[in-house]
């Protein structure tokens, strides 16, 4: 049988989905597994802020499009790039074992965010980052840092940045293993972060039942949670939000952060429960931040359009 996986043309995105090929012919030998990559908005527009652009369809639309179409029989996503909601006729069937899905922060002297020194030059593409940081650090200065991770750690080495903020996952997949892990207590990921998805047509059932040999039960259980979070919420990347799941024992701890760009106004608040909770526990813990925090989002609201 052969089997099409879509993906973009990031040398991050190619080296998940060559991952997932691997682990698709671990489990049969004789699948034919090809590769076709698709450029999405978000890989064409480079030069503005994601939250001028648009929400988090800009690196799905096109992978979802080439699976309707049936160009592709499966898409490989990184759960952080898709949006809230998915198209009626597609289905997410697997999250494979998930990464550490920490932030990290690069400097040329592998500094920590307490050792930076004031007004300190940081590059990220996210306001959620930005959010965090200056709530801990209101003298830092953040800027616009968009572009595949190599791209990015580039510029960090040309000295464009004092410093970079990165997905530990995406480091550690591409074998680029620096930086100082920024805490839970300093950034939440975003929703998702450090897992991929694999997607195909809902009505697909031989495609399903092998893509579903991928899932990992954990992070399926965590990253519903976060998800969950994420739709109540209606979060898309204009929106400082962040949320990490996790477990200890049987218990589903989820934590999720809601702020605003310039990080003044900022709530956390976390709910645990039992992994048969999960989607419910993300829509009570989003519904309680709701509630709590309605002068961040008055002010949101009011900055709309705007970092």
């Amino acid at each position: 049988m052969k089997i099409v996986l879509g993906s973009r043309g990031s040398p991050l995105a190619l080296v998940q989905t060559r991952s997932v090929a691997e682990q698709l012919q671990k489990i049969d030998p004789s699948l034919e597994i090809e590769i076709t990559v698709i450029k999405t908005q978000g890989d064409k527009l480079l030069d503005l802020p994601i939250w001028q652009i648009g929400d988090k369809g800009l690196f799905v639309k096109e992978l979802e499009n080439a699976l309707q179409e049936k160009k592709i029989d499966l898409a490989v996503h990184s759960v952080k790039d898709l949006p809230a909601v998915i198209p009626d006729d597609l289905d997410l069937v697997a999250f494979p074992l998930r990464e550490d899905p920490s932030d990290v922060l690069l400097t040329k002297d592998n500094l920590s965010w307490e050792e930076l020194p004031p007004g300190a030059l940081l590059g990220t593409s996210a306001l959620r980052r930005q959010s965090q940081l200056l709530a801990k650090r209101p003298d830092l200065n953040i800027k616009m840092l968009r572009g595949n991770v190599d791209t990015r750690v580039r510029k960090l080495d040309e000295g464009l940045y004092f410093g970079i903020v990165l997905a530990r996952a995406g480091l550690h997949r591409l074998g680029i293993e620096r930086g100082v892990t920024l805490p839970e207590s300093v950034i939440l990921p975003s929703p998702g972060q450090g897992a991929l998805a694999i997607e195909t047509r809902k009505n697909d059932h031989e495609l399903r039942a092998i893509a579903k040999n991928l899932n990992d039960e954990a992070t399926w259980h965590c990253v519903t949670a976060e998800r969950s979070f994420l739709l109540t919420l209606e979060g898309g990347c204009q929106v400082p939000l962040g949320a990490l799941a996790k477990f200890e024992k049987e218990t589903l701890i989820l934590e999720g952060f809601l702020g605003t760009p310039d990080g003044k106004k900022t709530l956390r608040a976390q709910k645990e429960g039992s992994a048969k909770e999960a989607k419910g526990l993300g829509k009570a813990l989003a519904l309680e931040v709701l509630d709590k925090g309605h002068s961040i989002l008055e002010t949101l609201k009011n900055s709309a359009g705007k970092p």
